[in-house]
């Protein structure tokens, strides 16, 4: 059931979490992610306008913005949430993990591929943009307030503005943490 398996996620992800209970109750980054699937399903269906009004009333909620035309992978969280916009032809992999702030935005008003390609295992940190129809490679890191305009290879760090990468330094951790992410000591989260 993806309700459980939301909530599994974010108490393996949010050290702050002290029960299943709690976390259904006041996580906002899930909250945003159930509205988010439900006003998908009506875009998907051609109920544009609903869609959106479910949307609306999302952000209105949560303070994360979701644009229901955005592809969302499974075991996505959103860790304290307020401020995030994913723009509406965003597609994010499976086990993403963001935190507040983030801005997966376009850079043109042309039709079509226009926001970011998030891959499998990546970690978007605090403030950070991501702009325009750039991929960011799978367990990727984006350091904080970083300004990504151009794509990120996989297992990469991406920090700065504009953001560059460098090879993801996994030896710099003894190992993953208890969510299974390689934290790299040169980002700040």
């Amino acid at each position: 059931m993806p309700i459980r398996e939301d909530i599994a996620t974010a108490r393996l992800r949010d050290p702050a979490a002290r029960s299943g209970l709690e976390v259904f109750l006041t996580s906002s980054g899930l909250h945003a992610i159930w509205w988010h699937r439900l006003a998908h399903r009506l875009w998907n269906a051609g109920f544009k306008l609903l869609g959106r009004l479910v949307s609306q009333w999302s952000k209105f909620l949560t303070g994360i913005e979701i644009h229901p035309g955005a592809r969302i992978g499974r075991r996505f969280f959103i860790d304290h949430g307020t401020g995030v916009v994913i723009g509406e032809t965003a597609e994010i992999g499976d086990d993403v993990m963001l935190y507040h702030g983030v801005t997966l935005g376009g850079r043109s008003l042309e039709k079509g591929k226009r926001h970011p390609t998030v891959g499998d295992g990546v970690l978007i940190g605090a403030g950070a943009t991501v702009l325009g129809p750039v991929t960011i490679g799978a367990r990727s890191q984006i350091g904080a307030l970083a300004l990504v305009v151009k794509d990120v290879p996989p297992d990469s760090v991406a920090t700065g503005i504009p953001a560059v990468s460098r090879p993801l330094d996994r030896g710099a951790s003894t190992a993953p943490g208890a969510d299974g992410f390689w934290i790299d000591p040169a980002i700040h989260i």
